[in-house]
């Protein structure tokens, strides 16, 4: 068992008041923020947090794709319990998805880092601090870009030559922020991250704080209708191919699929050409997503989509192409990490459920290559992805408190015990 490392008691104070300066960055006038990865508010929040880690003793690095890093070395030599999320957004997001995940991770780890100095022990393993580049995936796909890389499940060179949609290139973007660097990354012993939820399950049940034991898995398409360009007016509705009307079969056919499979599917992006109020669309392209508990039930829904897709070209008059884009399975989190979670929590007195995490995170990569833990709070009324977005004071302070018991734990070699 491991001393409680954070007597302060103005520790959560000054993680609300960073807090507060961190979502200053790309605010928006609905009280979110947009702050997309690689542009001019995201590279203030980095400025930011380079001079927050520097000036609380850590040495900040950032690799080839712009993940940035702020390193604690206590041991000499051995490998880092790194911690983190991301600070990019969604275009008009919230301040927490992600946000939040860094900060708890930056005042966490200065937390324990100032424990083992206090105790004058050594600990098993260093610590450091990650901010993953591009979880969200809005301005440049796919989403979890930095920690596919980091994990070697994206090749850099793919990743740096991504454009967005002006055709900018993930290498300019970050070079033009100045955050990409030639840090190698650290030799990982064990990851921990923390979210909000997302999602109403904590708020419904309770619980202060989620683990995840398992991730959904997900299937992300890029579907293309290809119609033929012609007249609003004069065209006869015989003679249109209308590549918009293909897409709106497309949009129901999806949301029927959730119903029928118990998924969540959505159609969450459209580029319409050439978009013009008289003119019939000649194409259109959209990105879909399908989530599920079953990777069954998941294979059984993309394979009836395709089949419902070539319907629908036929009856619309159109041609649709479907490229299956980006992909995870069901996959559980380390029990051991589960354990250890639980055993801080009952330390702290906090009230948890374990539960899955039903949207992708940086941890659903990281969990791969080293033993992962990833916490959740609540999300008021499970809003996200919307300037509403709010997680109580509270809240915020109880999941860092835990997160610090929780990398105290690490550091010290308990999962490895």
């Amino acid at each position: 068992m491991v001393e409680h490392p954070f007597p302060d008691p103005r520790g959560p104070r000054m993680l609300l008041d960073d807090f507060h300066t961190l979502s200053g960055f790309g605010a928006t006038p609905g009280g979110g923020v947009d702050r997309q990865a690689a542009t001019v508010p995201d590279g203030q929040q980095r400025a930011w947090l380079h001079g927050w880690l520097s000036d609380h003793g850590f040495d900040v690095r950032y690799d080839a794709v712009g993940n940035q890093f702020g390193l604690a070395t206590l041991v000499p030599g051995a490998p880092y319990v790194l911690t983190g999320s991301h600070l990019d957004s969604q275009p008009l997001g919230g301040r927490y998805d992600g946000a939040y995940g860094v900060l708890a991770s930056a005042h966490a780890a200065h937390r324990v880092v100032e424990h083992w100095a206090a105790t004058g022990e050594s600990p098993r393993y260093n610590l450091a601090v990650v901010n993953w580049f591009n979880e969200e995936g809005s301005r440049f796909k796919p989403s979890m870009m930095g920690s596919a890389v980091f994990t070697g499940k994206l090749p850099l060179d793919t990743a740096l030559a991504t454009t967005d949609r002006a055709g900018t290139p993930v290498e300019g973007a970050l070079r033009e922020i100045g955050t990409i660097g030639d840090y190698p990354g650290p030799d990982v012993a064990a990851y921990a991250e923390i979210h909000i939820e997302q999602g109403r399950e904590l708020e419904n049940s309770g619980a202060t704080i989620g683990i995840v034991d398992s991730t959904w898995a997900a299937r992300k398409y890029r579907i293309v209708v290809h119609g033929e360009q012609s007249h609003t007016g004069s065209t006869a509705m015989a003679d249109r191919h209308d590549a918009l009307y293909g897409a709106a079969l497309v949009i129901v056919a999806l949301r029927e699929l959730a119903a029928q499979h118990g998924l969540h599917t959505s159609v969450s992006e459209l580029d319409v050409e050439p978009n013009s109020p008289v003119v019939v669309a000649r194409e259109v392209r959209l990105h879909a997503d399908l989530r599920a508990p079953d990777e069954a039930a998941l294979d059984a829904a993309a394979k009836q989509l395709t089949g419902t897709i070539a319907g629908l070209g036929e009856r619309a008059s159109v041609t649709i192409d479907q490229v299956l884009t980006h992909s995870w399975g069901v996959a559980p989190f380390p029990p051991a990490g589960v354990e250890l979670a639980r055993r801080a929590a009952d330390t702290l007195g906090l009230p948890y459920r374990t539960m899955p995490t039903l949207a992708g995170h940086d941890s659903v990569h990281l969990k791969d290559i080293a033993p992962a833990i990833m916490l959740f709070v609540p999300s008021v009324e499970g809003i996200s992805h919307n300037e509403r977005e709010f997680t109580q004071d509270a809240d915020v302070s109880a999941g860092a408190d835990l997160l610090t018991e929780v990398l105290t734990r690490l550091t010290a070699g308990e999962l490895q015990s």
